[in-house]
């Protein structure tokens, strides 16, 4: 009989307030009525893993969690419509953007264009299209309404470091004699490249060298598009005014444009971080600016107004006449001068720009956002990279003079409570499986399992090794200089730090009855500590209280450091790993050597032995993980079971299913492997932590597993009830295996074009899922042109007899015509994929499609979707359609039936736009109220009260 496991899954995340791999946005309470009261603090919007997540700043709440069951890639990229706040753009690692609803927590489109990661996105002023940029070096332009890619922009040569749009202003347009204008785009890249596209004719109209010295990290615009700053190694920033009469005349080709200028370039001036900056944002309302680069630090500057600006003009001329003067020795003539004869445009940029104030954050910055909430002052949202969200209020230039004593800014709000600020070490789960322990450099942190919410939190060394004792109240934690703290949770306290080794404590663990624990250290000795109960008096009283020691009883001396330690479940062995690539395994009574086990290459991190005593399993950063009897010492089989060390093993602590030789093992290589240890068999293959995994739990009812990693994210994977079958599992390995090599090759055959690379082309992308719809298609018109041709031979032989035996999928869905069920198909597949997707069809299934689109124009079914096909087809296949003559006939049918259909929409369109536009005047004119003057206004009504608002009432 197979036999058979029940599948792993994973359950869901904690631990991760923000990750580094992606920015953070800022956005306004939800006007939701009937909800909460706000605080008024607002929302941070951060990426978190594969996750979006949505906290209260004020009350460090999740509000919520938006996560694509299907997407295992880290999000790298978010930002807000302007035009509606609920909707955020959040692009992804494998270069997939998806466009959420924040109310609902849906998506509302996929798309995936890109080759790599999205580093970039913008939404247009309308919120109607969307800017993607990528390390792909490719920009895309997205339109939300029709769901497609419109086109890719092709001209940098490295990963693109910011996209903003600008709008030409309506004024501007009609001066030019220009009704409406596709806009402009904004591009900087890492090739240090600055860019400008005209996206009405789709290529890139200015190109200038961003920075003196290396690559362009990032640009700010303005919030009036007058002008921007962009920013480059070594603190160097470089402003750029903006020309939009050149940019509206270059892009019309108006005569004599050729020389004309859109950036201009208006100096350099230099911060004060010498890193690279990464991040700069102009304040959305008010004359500030901040910057900054991977320090631990945001820089605030000001923008002088004019008139500041001439005074500190006037002033350096005043000071330097007066030099000039004592140089030469004279007595000092007063001379009157225009003191505005310089003007403020050609001043240098260092007098416009000036520093206001350093804000010194608790970790590096990873990204930062202007809180624009009603509050005074300034505030600013920054995201770390230690996992933590911090608000900062700043103190404004005008408030500054008044109270100098007062701080220049304060840390008014985090969020830092539901996460470590560094890598977590080591976890333990409670005895009933309810709290988890998780301890890291300086916090030692208690959650609660089942609500992921974080309990307590304490202050620790360097923790290495960590474990709850029997009644779950107590947790005693290993630090890396060799000391012992047993930590009271109920009250939050330290109870009492037992300096108990020379090196630092790789390992506790409890003795199976509850009585003692067992330390292990790298100073050679393993040692045993009883827990006693004392009466300890208070002090300056006759008093006694309880109060729990660990009391050290023996010493067990070996001669390399322990890095180790394992008690068996019947309590009578004790495993210990030395750094000598040796375990060595002792009687716990006598403390005599039993056994010896020899055979890995480089030192056992980690070991569990199986709930009967019978086999040890132990790892090691040689990558294998070996399996022992604890009978003999021998070696039942070695397993080369990870890419990379493996850092933790757990044996299923129960044996109810028959499963406790089955055991985990986790790995830097970022994967958790379920194996059986009777059969040697790699069971499952858990993946989802985007960093090494350090430590592994396995709950006593062995229904769920615990891991913490690099990526701060503490993950709990679900036994299921799914049935799981090796040959299936290593099928499904085989498939990945060739869809990750399928989706590369298609990557090659789009790059192999030599020549010129053109400037636009189409944001297509072919993934295995466009394939699939492809196939699902070709499928269906395979289908769909054998039961046509079936039905039509009955309905001319002789239609009152049966009707033919068709083909059972229709059946099935109803007794549903062929042509209904080719549009079923082309209408399940998502817009955003359809053209990748018909790219698929090869020329000789193109009469087939077409015999459907004709049926379909007749029947005015779908016809944006008819219309969107035909188009489509037309454009890809247009040299062979023009050759071919059987396309002909069917191609004059279409015509006339698309014809008749659409110009009757365009009818109803139009009639339907007039009455709108007719209602709206109506409105405008009901709701209208002009300001009279009251001396010319004749009518007698003047005279009583002051009547200044008149109504004008339609006679319609």
């Amino acid at each position: 009989m197979v036999k058979s496991y029940f599948k792993f899954e994973h359950s869901n995340t904690f631990g991760l307030v923000a990750s580094a791999s992606s920015n953070a946005v800022w956005a306004k309470d939800e006007q939701i009525a009937g909800a909460a009261r706000q605080t008024g603090s607002g929302r941070a919007i951060v990426g978190a893993s594969e996750e979006v997540l949505c906290w209260d700043v004020k009350k460090g709440e999740l509000l919520g969690r938006w996560r694509d069951s299907a997407c295992k890639v880290p999000v790298t990229v978010v930002t807000q419509s302007k035009t509606d706040a609920d909707i955020f753009a959040v692009g992804y690692e494998d270069g997939s953007i998806r466009i959420w609803d924040s109310r609902t927590g849906t998506i509302i489109i996929s798309f995936n264009g890109h080759k790599s990661a999205v580093t970039q996105l913008a939404f247009d002023n309308a919120g109607v299209r969307l800017a993607s940029g990528s390390k792909d070096t490719d920009i895309i332009l997205w339109d939300l309404i029709t769901e497609v890619g419109l086109f890719r922009l092709r001209g940098h040569t490295d990963q693109i470091t910011s996209i903003n749009f600008l709008f030409p202003s309506a004024e501007l347009l009609q001066s030019s004699g220009l009704v409406e204008h596709s806009g402009f785009l904004l591009t900087t890249g890492k090739d240090s490249l600055i860019k400008v596209w005209d996206l009405a004719s789709q290529h890139c109209i200015e190109t200038h060298v961003a920075q003196t010295n290396g690559e362009c990290w990032s640009l700010g615009l303005s919030p009036d598009q007058g002008g921007c700053i962009t920013a480059g190694n070594d603190g160097e920033l470089k402003v750029w005014s903006i020309d939009e009469k050149a940019m509206v005349e270059i892009s019309k080709e108006k005569v004599g444009a050729e020389g004309q200028r859109i950036l201009h370039d208006r100096g350099t001036f230099y911060r004060n971080g010498k890193d690279r900056t990464i991040g700069i944002r102009f304040h959305p309302r008010l004359d500030y600016v901040g910057f900054h680069g991977s320090e631990k630090s945001v820089e605030i500057w000001r923008i002088r107004s004019d008139t500041e600006v001439q005074k500190s003009l006037a002033r350096k001329r005043k000071r330097r006449k007066e030099k000039e003067a004592q140089r030469e020795g004279e007595e000092k003539s007063v001379v009157t001068e225009n003191e505005n004869a310089e003007d403020t445009s050609s001043a240098p940029v260092s007098e416009v720009f000036v520093s206001h104030v350093i804000v010194r954050t608790g970790g590096k910055i990873r990204s930062f956002d202007w809180m624009t909430t009603k509050s005074s002052g300034l505030n600013i949202l920054a995201a770390t990279t230690n996992n933590q969200l911090e608000a900062y209020k700043i103190v404004p230039a005008n408030k500054k003079d008044k109270d100098e004593d007062e701080s220049e800014y304060t840390r008014s709000l985090a969020v830092d409570i539901p996460g470590h600020r560094t890598d977590i070490r080591s976890i333990a789960l409670s005895s009933e499986d309810r709290m988890l322990a998780s301890a890291s450099n300086g916090s030692l942190k208690i959650w609660n399992v089942r609500t992921e919410t974080c309990l307590r939190t304490l202050e620790c060394g360097y923790a290495l090794c960590s474990a709850f004792l029997p009644g779950d109240k107590i947790v005693v934690v290993g630090n890396k200089n060799g000391e012992l703290e047993v930590f009271d949770i109920a009250s939050s306290t330290l109870l009492e730090t037992i300096k108990a080794h020379d090196g630092p404590v790789w390992s506790l663990h409890v003795h199976p009855d509850g009585k003692s624990v067992v330390s292990g250290s790298a100073d050679k000795t393993a040692k045993f500590w009883e827990f006693k109960v004392i009466q300890e008096e208070i002090p300056g009283t006759k008093r006694t209280t309880p109060r729990l020691k660990l009391v050290h009883t023996r010493t067990l001396k070996v001669n390399d450091d322990i890095l180790s330690l394992r008690f068996s479940p019947d309590a009578r062995l004790l495993a210990v790993s030395l750094l000598d690539n040796t375990v060595k395994v002792f009687f716990v009574d006598s403390l005599k050597l039993f056994l010896n086990l020899y055979g890995h290459k480089l030192p056992v991190l980690s070991m569990d032995i199986s709930f009967d005593s019978k086999l040890i399993v132990t790892c090691s950063a040689d990558k294998t993980v070996r399996l022992w009897g604890l009978d003999f010492g021998d070696c039942h089989k070695s397993l080369l079971a990870h890419e990379d060390s493996v850092m933790a093993v757990a044996f299923v602590p129960t044996n109810k299913d028959q499963n406790g030789h089955n055991f985990f093992s986790a790995s830097k290589d970022r994967v958790i492997k379920y194996w059986d240890g009777d059969k040697f068999e790699q069971i499952q293959r858990l993946t989802g932590h985007h960093g090494e995994i350090w430590a592994l739990a396995i709950s006593r009812s062995g229904e769920f597993v615990v891991s913490a990693s690099h990526d701060k994210s503490i993950r709990i994977w679900k036994e299921t009830d799914e049935p799981l079958f090796l040959e299936e599992e290593r099928e499904k390995e085989q498939e990945e295996a060739y869809d990750s090599t399928l989706t590369a090759s298609l990557e090659q055959d789009e790059d192999g074009e030599d020549g010129e690379k053109a400037e636009a082309v189409d944001a297509s992308k072919q993934t295995t899922g466009t394939l699939m719809a492809g196939e699902k298609i070709m499928e269906a018109l395979d289908l769909g042109m054998e039961d046509l041709e079936l039905v039509r031979e009955w309905h001319e032989t002789n239609p009152n007899s049966m009707p033919p035996n068709r083909n059972p999928i229709y059946l099935a869905f109803g007794n549903i015509s062929a042509e209904q069920h080719v549009l079923n198909t082309v209408q399940k597949v998502p817009a955003a994929a359809l053209q990748d997707a018909l790219l698929v069809i090869p020329f000789s299934q193109l009469p087939a499609l077409f015999t459907f689109l004709n049926l379909w124009a007749e029947r005015e079914w779908n016809v944006p979707l008819t219309c969107r096909v035909l188009f489509f087809m037309l454009k890809t296949h247009h040299r062979q359609i023009v050759a071919s003559k059987m396309m002909r006939p069917m191609l004059d049918s279409i015509r006339s039936a698309l014809r008749r259909v659409l110009a009757r929409q365009k009818d109803e369109m139009g009639f339907n736009l007039s009455a709108l536009q007719f209602i709206g005047n109506q409105i405008r004119e009901q709701s209208t109220k002009d300001y009279i003057d009251e001396e010319t206004w004749t009518e007698p009504q003047t005279q009583k009260g002051t009547g200044k608002k008149r109504q004008f009432v339609s006679v319609a």
